[in-house]
């Protein structure tokens, strides 16, 4: 392999228990360890799964709790913050409590608190039980790569990978889809109840496949807790900017600036902070090693293609085209589809060819489709989406598991459960950050659009005057007042006007999430060359 990457870079947090030590390259895997990894699998698809499930929700939540749409956004944005912060956290408690019961522990309280989501009573119980949901569930994903991680043999180790990368990209393609079913049929709280299904399988599957563990409750004792608490806030802060700032005016809302000034405090404390330790509970000095630095900028990047896309292609398919939560389901979920037969093809690939090379062809893939949706129009719907959609979920796994083995690439064991924290946590980042990016590009570009057709758009020119002697004519035939007519012909070129300002605004999005997309094949080429499974 290319590269001579150190494996003492920085300080070294405390290293894995034991018997979580990787095996030996040849050692056999035996079934109740795949039974675990499958279990862990699951949970990573339904953590991120609550993320999306609900968005297609949102207007009956809100209703019943009486919450503005402002408030509303509240039940994705503390559900994600608690999950960001987690994420550094988890390798740190596996140390802790034990993986077998620390997995075991964050399902079942994710399950008692997503019941109490849907049992909630007004819109603060519901915000803090989000925040709980979260802070469970958000454990569940960086827990599931590291067993993978220190329970396979590198040869077996990229099929692991694959399954996982599988479930973290159809689990947003699929979430909106889902709950929007289940609120149809069965209202609301279903979205939450459903955890049951897959909860108690995982808890099963984990508690045969994993050995029980001692626990090292005196780590707590010595927990570097002034790092954790700026990293808390920082992370949380960093959120809260992000979600909420387009919501609110960015700078011109006093909270959004505590929130900054917040975020960028915590953070610098946080890195302050461990630049002093020997022992810290995550090693960021990980970022500093080329090849896991560029997996983490390009994951990032990934992130915000995965996550914006899934955001901004919905709300142009319901502000724009008219559609339902179920119809906009089947336009994303062939997002999803494709990757079910892609993903064993790409680990297969993955273990035969240069993995910046496949990295490459999945962006291009990627920027492709992205793209293309830059060329929509009003009329755009299912029929002109679907082909845009297959091309993403070609790339998408070609994206995603390549990026986990240059995440891995040359990490000694001491630094697996922190490799797997923090790569997960840019790639949600990255999502966070490109979500926001995006929404206030939406609202930005619908203003300018808006204010450039409208300088062509006078009253006095012929055109005009025709288009609203025409529509004017088909209100009069259904009203038979003459001023109303005119008054709503007025409206509805409005309508039109800031129905094509919106359709722009969405097209430059997707342009902006291609070129960020191609910028990171660049990046890429800066890795170490790697081939999974190899040496």
């Amino acid at each position: 392999m290319g590269g001579t990457a150190s494996n003492t870079t920085g300080p070294q947090p405390q290293t894995l228990a034991a018997n979580a030590a990787p095996p030996a390259v040849e050692s056999a895997v035996d079934g109740r360890t795949w039974i675990a990894i499958a279990a862990a699998i699951l949970g990573v698809f339904m953590a991120i799964l609550d993320i999306q499930v609900t968005n297609a929700s949102l207007r009956e939540i809100r209703g019943s709790l009486s919450a503005t749409v402002e408030e509303g956004s509240w039940l994705t944005t503390s559900y994600l913050a608690a999950e960001v912060v987690v994420i550094p956290l988890a390798g740190y408690f596996m140390r802790v409590f034990g993986t077998r019961a620390y997995m075991l522990g964050n399902v079942a309280l994710f399950l008692v608190f997503s019941t109490l989501c849907g049992y909630a009573w007004n819109l603060q119980s519901m915000i803090v039980f989000r925040a709980l949901q979260g802070f469970t569930g958000g454990a569940l994903i960086p827990t599931a790569m590291t067993l993978i991680l220190t329970r396979l043999p590198p040869s077996k180790r990229t099929i692991g990978l694959a399954w996982l990368m599988l479930s973290s990209t159809l689990a947003p393609a699929f979430g909106p889809t889902l709950g929007g079913i289940l609120t149809n049929l069965y209202s609301w709280p279903s979205i939450f109840f459903i955890n049951w299904a897959p909860g108690v399988l995982m808890l099963a599957g984990l508690a045969y496949g994993l050995p029980r563990q001692p626990m090292q409750p005196k780590l707590l004792r010595e927990a570097d807790w002034p790092a954790i608490g700026a990293m808390v806030i920082g992370l949380g802060s960093l959120i809260v900017f992000l979600e909420e700032g387009n919501r609110k005016d960015w700078f011109a809302s006093e909270m959004i600036r505590g929130c900054a000034l917040a975020a960028a405090l915590g953070i610098v404390a946080w890195v302050a902070i461990l630049q002093t330790r020997s022992k810290p509970f995550v090693n960021l000095a990980l970022f500093a090693r080329r090849t896991f630095g560029v997996s983490s900028l390009v994951g990032a990047a990934a992130g915000m293609g995965l996550y914006g896309s899934t955001f901004v292609l919905p709300l142009f398919l319901s502000e724009v085209a008219g559609y339902n939560s179920l119809q906009i389901g089947e336009v994303i979920m062939w997002m999803g589809l494709p990757q079910i037969v892609v993903m064993p093809l790409a680990a297969a690939f993955a273990k035969r060819i240069d993995n910046r090379l496949l990295c490459s062809l999945g962006l291009l893939l990627f920027a492709g489709s992205c793209f293309m949706n830059a060329g929509m129009d009003a009329t755009t719907g299912y029929d002109q989406l679907v082909f845009s959609q297959v091309l993403r979920a070609l790339g998408q796994p070609l994206i995603v598991l390549t990026l986990s083995n240059f995440a891995i690439h040359r990490i000694d064991a001491a630094n697996l459960a922190s490799a797997s924290g923090l790569y997960n946590m840019s790639r949600i980042l990255g999502g966070a950050i490109g979500t926001a990016v995006l929404a206030t590009t939406i609202t930005w570009r619908e203003h300018f659009h808006s204010a450039r057709i409208g300088e062509s758009v006078t009253l006095f020119s012929d055109a005009m005057q025709a288009r609203l002697a025409q529509l004017g004519n088909q209100f009069l035939a259904h009203s038979g007042d003459p001023v109303a007519a005119q008054q709503q012909a007025l409206t509805a070129l409005d309508h039109l006007v800031r129905r094509e300002a919106y359709v722009m605004a969405y097209n430059d999005s997707f342009f902006i999430l291609g070129c960020v997309l191609l910028g990171a094949i660049a990046v890429m080429w800066l890795a170490d060359r790697v081939v999974a499974g190899g040496k």
